[in-house]
């Protein structure tokens, strides 16, 4: 079967993920309000976005393979967002030095026109290492993780910050979980590898 691929998603990192799989696709905005519910728990929050990314789409492209994914990282039950500039990032490093951090990854693969959608969220237990205010400064300066959740970028210089990464799926941690991806693309009729 020969089903165009669109991720519903502009994030780059997810695109470069998606590459790996040597697949060709498209990239497309999806429309969906990212503003939690009252009271929403995480796991709900990013299994709910990559759905509704997913939908978003799929409604619009009923014949191809749409991908939503949607990640959340969450210390002590309290929900930590992309920094976007290099004070809230210190800020962010200097609350999360030595805690232990959970990369929840939500991923939708749907195809409306057979009403198929498979759909997970895999989790990623960080560690940070106890860091000192020159530590995060040399990696702030190094990696510049301005966009990504917690000011953490697991595959650059962010590795000399953390003691240990626990996944099923290391691609999560950056955004797409690739080996499910693969999976839920074969299940749903691509020939993988």
């Amino acid at each position: 079967m020969n089903s165009n691929v669109i991720l519903a998603s502009t994030s780059r990192y997810r695109a470069e993920l998606l590459q790996r799989l040597h697949i060709e696709f498209e990239q497309k905005a999806p429309i969906c309000d990212e503003t939690p519910l009252k009271d929403e728990p995480a796991l709900a929050l990013v299994a709910r976005l990559a759905v509704g990314k997913a939908v978003s789409i799929a409604e619009q492209h009923p014949e191809s393979l749409v991908i939503g994914s949607d990640q959340v990282a969450c210390c002590q039950g309290q929900i930590i967002g992309k920094p976007n500039d290099h004070s809230t990032a210190i800020q962010q490093l200097n609350t999360l030095s030595g805690e232990t951090i959970e990369f929840h990854t939500g991923l939708c693969v749907m195809k409306h026109q057979t009403n198929q959608a498979l759909k997970t969220v895999v989790t990623t237990s960080v560690v940070f290492k106890t860091l000192t205010p020159e530590q995060i400064e040399r990696y702030l300066q190094t990696d510049k993780p301005y966009d990504c959740a917690a000011s953490f970028r697991s595959e650059g210089y962010g590795s000399t910050i953390v003691e240990r990464i626990t996944t099923d799926d290391p691609t999560a941690l950056i955004g797409l979980p690739i080996i499910t991806v693969a999976n839920y693309l074969n299940q749903l009729g691509m020939s993988l590898p």
